[in-house]
């Protein structure tokens, strides 16, 4: 079965960046989206941002815009979440999935086909 595999998370002081990066442990279909979610503690899980996979439509929460970048190399079938600005609300633990069908609901998260174990970033003040 297909997991994916997320890192690049710790702590960081208020300000400063991180990069998170997810890939899958074997080979999948031809994926359609990738995207980055969150839970802190005590609050339910949030979208952060999606791509598709083609690179099309980068879509972000408001909460990140202008601060986060995701990306992806589809040599590596690798997404990237570059983290600048980082505040400590950002604290949380990331969360990659990733869908190949169409029917999915990028910021809800139903239809993701696939989900990661999740990376801690924790953002001290």
């Amino acid at each position: 079965q297909v997991q994916l595999v997320e890192s690049g998370g710790g702590l960081v002081q208020a300000g400063g960046s991180l990069r998170l990066s997810c890939a899958p442990s074997r080979r999948t279909p031809s994926l359609y989206v990738m995207g980055w979610f969150r839970q802190a503690p005590g609050k339910e899980r949030e979208f952060v941002a999606a791509i598709t996979w083609s690179g099309e439509l980068p879509y972000y929460a408001d909460s990140v815009k202008g601060r986060f970048t995701i990306s992806r190399d589809p040599a590596k079938t690798t997404l990237y979440l570059q983290m600048n600005s980082l505040k400590p609300e950002d604290t949380a633990v990331y969360y990659c999935a990733a869908a190949y069908s169409l029917g999915v609901d990028l910021v809800s998260g139903k239809g993701y086909n696939y989900w990661g174990q999740g990376t801690q970033v924790t953002v001290s003040s």
